[in-house]
Order: C-alpha cells, then sequence, then structure tokens
C-alpha cells in the first residue's frame, strides 16, 4: 500500500477511528454477507413492483402495436425516444468516474466508482429496451446490424443516425460492463475467501481464479489504464451521436452544430445528479459515512453546478443563434418552445437545469445532505423536460398549420417510463445486495494516505505547520461523520 504522506491542507477521503484494513472489509461487506435490513426490502419491493408495471406496459404495446402510445402523425417521436435519452446521459457519469478521473489520478473516486459504474450499466439496459419497445416488430430488432443475410440487398443504412446509435451504445454497454466487472475481480476474491458452502463456491467461479498475487496486481493495473482509455472517448462520443438523431435533420430547432458538446455536458450534468441521488440513500442505509464524506458530495455537487452552467450557456446560444439567424421558421420553432402550448415545460427544464444548479455557489447548500438530494432529483426531472422539450415541440407544430397536433401521453407511455425506472432500481438494489457498493481494495489505498485517521497521526508527530493544522481543523467543520473530539485531537 501507498507510503505516500499527503498534504495536511487536503480534505480527508476517510473519516473514522480505528480504522483497519480488516474493518474496511468487514464495513463494506456488511449489507452482502448479512442479510438485507428493512430498508432495503421496502425499497426492493416497490422496485420490483415498478418493473412489474414495465413488464405489463411493454408486453401490452408489444401486443398491442405502437398505437398504444401516444404518438400521432406530427409527433411521431415523443416520450420513446426522450426517455432513451434521458436513460443514456444518466450512464456517462459512471464511465467518466471510472475512466476519466482513474486517467487523472483523481484517488477521491475510489469510494464512488463501483456504484456509479453500476449504474451505468443499468441505465443503458434500460435505454436499450426502449430500442426495442418502439420498433414495432420486435423480433427484428437484429436488424439493426450489418448481418449476412439472404434477403436479397437487405442492408443497414449507414448514413442514418439510428445505425451509428446501435454501434455507439453497444460499444458503450461492452466496454463498461468489461470494466466494472475487472474492477470487481479483487472484491469477489475476497467474499469468495470469507464464504463457505454454495456461496463460496459460485463466487470462486466468478472471481476468474484470482489469487491476489504481485503478478495479478500488475495485470490488473494495466487492464485498469488500457480500458480506462479506450472508454474516455466514448464519454464523448456516444451522447454525440445520439445527437446526431437531431442534428442531422433539417427539422428547425434539431438542425444546429451546437448539439453535440451540449448533449454531452448535459448526459454528465444528468448522470452526476443520479450518481448523487443514489450514493446519498446508500451512504445513510448502509452506514458509509466514513467512506463517501462530505468531500464526496460537495465535489459532485461542484460538477453538477459547472455542467449544468455549461448546459445553461447552450439554451442560451442556441436560441442567440436562432434569433441572429432571422431565419422565421428556427425563430418561430424558439418562440413555440418559450410561449406555446408547451411553454410549462420550457420554463420548468429553466428552472430545474439553470437556476436551480446555481444555488450550488453557497456552501451551506452543496454542503447539505437533504438539499443537496433534493436538487439531484430536480436536475434530473429538469434533464427530462430537455429532451421533451426538443423533440416535442420542435415537431407538434410544422411547416403546415393544418397539420399541427399535440401529444397527450397514454397510460402505456407513463407505465414504460415509470416501470422503466422500477426496473434500473431493482437491478441496483440487486447489485448492492450481492456485490460490495463501494470498491474494497482502492478504498483500502487511501487509508495511509488520505484518511483523517492518518492525518491525525502525523499531526500529533509535529508534520505540519501550525498555520496549515489550523486551516485543516477548520475544514473539518462540514464533515457529519467527524465528531468534536475528533477535531480537538488536532490541537
Amino acid at each position: 500500500m501507498s507510503s505516500h504522506n499527503e498534504s495536511i491542507l487536503r480534505e480527508p477521503l476517510m473519516t473514522g477511528k480505528d480504522i483497519t484494513y480488516a474493518k474496511i472489509t468487514d464495513d463494506i461487506l456488511l449489507p452482502v454477507e448479512n442479510k438485507p435490513n428493512k430498508a432495503w426490502w421496502i425499497g426492493f419491493t416497490v422496485a420490483v413492483l415498478g418493473a412489474l408495471l414495465w413488464v405489463v406496459s411493454v408486453s401490452y404495446t408489444f401486443w398491442t402495436g405502437i398505437g398504444a402510445w401516444g404518438l400521432n402523425k406530427t409527433v411521431g417521436w415523443a416520450w420513446d425516444i426522450t426517455d432513451f435519452v434521458w436513460w443514456v446521459g444518466i450512464g456517462h457519469a459512471g464511465t467518466l468516474i471510472s475512466a476519466v478521473l482513474l486517467i487523472f489520478r483523481q484517488n477521491w473516486r475510489n469510494s464512488i466508482n463501483r456504484s456509479a459504474e453500476a449504474m451505468t450499466i443499468f441505465a443503458v439496459i434500460c435505454a436499450a429496451t426502449y430500442v426495442v419497445a418502439h420498433m414495432g416488430r420486435p423480433w427484428l430488432a437484429y436488424w439493426i446490424f450489418p448481418l449476412p443475410n439472404q434477403f436479397g440487398s437487405l442492408w443497414v443504412n449507414f448514413n442514418s443516425p439510428l445505425v451509428w446509435d446501435a454501434f455507439a451504445i453497444s460499444t458503450y454497454f461492452t466496454v463498461s460492463l468489461v470494466f466494472w466487472y475487472c474492477g470487481l475481480l479483487p472484491d469477489i476474491a475476497t467474499i469468495r475467501d470469507r464464504a463457505t458452502g454454495l456461496r463460496q463456491k459460485i463466487y470462486s467461479v466468478l472471481s476468474f481464479g484470482w489469487n491476489g498475487s504481485v503478478k495479478t496486481w500488475q495485470r490488473f493495473e494495466i487492464v485498469s489504464i488500457i480500458l480506462a482509455g479506450i472508454s474516455t472517448p466514448l464519454v464523448l462520443s456516444v451522447h454525440t451521436i445520439v445527437s446526431f438523431d437531431f442534428a442531422t435533420s433539417v427539422i428547425p430547432g434539431w438542425h444546429t452544430t451546437i448539439f453535440p458538446p451540449y448533449f454531452v455536458a448535459g448526459a454528465i450534468f444528468s448522470g452526476f445528479a443520479m450518481v448523487q441521488t443514489l450514493l446519498l440513500i446508500l451512504r445513510k442505509v448502509m452506514n458509509f459515512e466514513n467512506y463517501i464524506t462530505m468531500f464526496h458530495i460537495e465535489a459532485m455537487n461542484k460538477i453538477i453546478m459547472t455542467t449544468g452552467s455549461i448546459v445553461g450557456i447552450a439554451y442560451l446560444t442556441e436560441l442567440f443563434i436562432a434569433m441572429y439567424s432571422q431565419s422565421e421558421y428556427e425563430m418561430y420553432a424558439f418562440q413555440n418552445r418559450m410561449f406555446g402550448p408547451y411553454a410549462w415545460a420550457y420554463w420548468s427544464m429553466m428552472t430545474c437545469n439553470v437556476i436551480s444548479p446555481q444555488l450550488f455557489w453557497f456552501k451551506k447548500i452543496r454542503t447539505s445532505i437533504p438539499i443537496s438530494w433534493i436538487l439531484s432529483i430536480v436536475v434530473n426531472i429538469g434533464m427530462w423536460f430537455e429532451r421533451f422539450v426538443i423533440i416535442v415541440t420542435s415537431l407538434h407544430r410544422d411547416y403546415l398549420p393544418s397539420s399541427w397536433a399535440m401529444f397527450y401521453p397514454t397510460w402505456t407511455d407513463v407505465g414504460i417510463f415509470v416501470g422503466s425506472i422500477g426496473l434500473f432500481f431493482t437491478l441496483f438494489l440487486l447489485f448492492l445486495r450481492f456485490l460490495p457498493g463501494i470498491a474494497i481494495a482502492e478504498v483500502k489505498l487511501l487509508l495511509k494516505s488520505s484518511s483523517l485517521q492518518q492525518k491525525t497521526k502525523l499531526v500529533k508527530e509535529g508534520a505540519f505547520p501550525a498555520e496549515q493544522v489550523e486551516y485543516f481543523r477548520d475544514s473539518l467543520g462540514k464533515y457529519d461523520s467527524v465528531t468534536e473530539q475528533e477535531i480537538k485531537e488536532l490541537k
């Protein structure tokens, strides 16, 4: 393990007293090795009911056809593509945390990367269900791939962004799954070594023969960096390609070159908001306050604030360009968004995505757990409205006033969306039941360098100047997992 003494000016990434490597393992594996608590069962029951609603809604769609949705001749895309883009966006934070922050050696990722990566995989699964459900003939879903066939000249249209979607998302899912599972191997081996009977046999198979030797760890580090290097371009490419679904068209409100960076920033924005939503619940229910600290919460809030500002600039930029272009169709598309029949959705989007993240400029707000949790949900509500505004308001009023129409969702639209959220949380809660929600091996790397325990020891040894120690003491005031007694010991 690292013997590097980190600067006292850096806030600790781990808190608690009498922390040892064995205690870290025991704390993180407690939910895995013991029966689930009441909170887990309540959450799992609600999530399964949601997943059952998804099964009923999708089955009804397959049986009845796409006519079960609220689509019409004018609005041919609506809740299906809105939900699809929303789920793909949520899946972005996991790759950013696991890959980009790994390359930049940001150690604060160690406590949150495992759950964020799992969230990515489950979000992409939910997004993929929309790809299949909206086809009308889902048994022909394999036609989106360029497979050899006996149907004459039947081939995919490589000029279509929808085909690019299929390649981008399948690649993203595959790389994210491999990256997540490779990171799990040492922790699965830890569970294997502590288990007995059938559990030991199952985890033994899942651990792929991990033996913890120096050579194994060397290969693990090399593979992690290689996969991080492969994954990093995907952070930019996947949502860029999703934005091409709209940007390559000639529909006013869609035909704009700002969409790729705007969609990527929005995806990171919504993804970090969902990570925040999940981890704040996780740290409370599973008693992970010493490992997911206030530093992690504040750092994620700063990223949400930054990406929210970028998204706000993108909104204003596309509005300005539409007016500056003097194209009557472009100008009307944005006037219709702001003052038309869907104005409530536009202003909900602006409030949630542009105004609410600016509250994180205030330290008291970005270090408040209840407010951070509420705002993280508000952000994802706003990002759903963003996709709805882009898609529906650009379609419902086209060049011919005689064909203008309103979109009204049916119970099937609502059921599939709410059900997909239930499916997501069902998968996530099962993950927390059988696999560690925090990367044990990676958190252990912080014990001798970035933990409060280690910094307190160095302060007592006189390793730092008094003014630096005073600064450090003041920074600990925001930590809900640090007691007054622990702060006094730093004198």
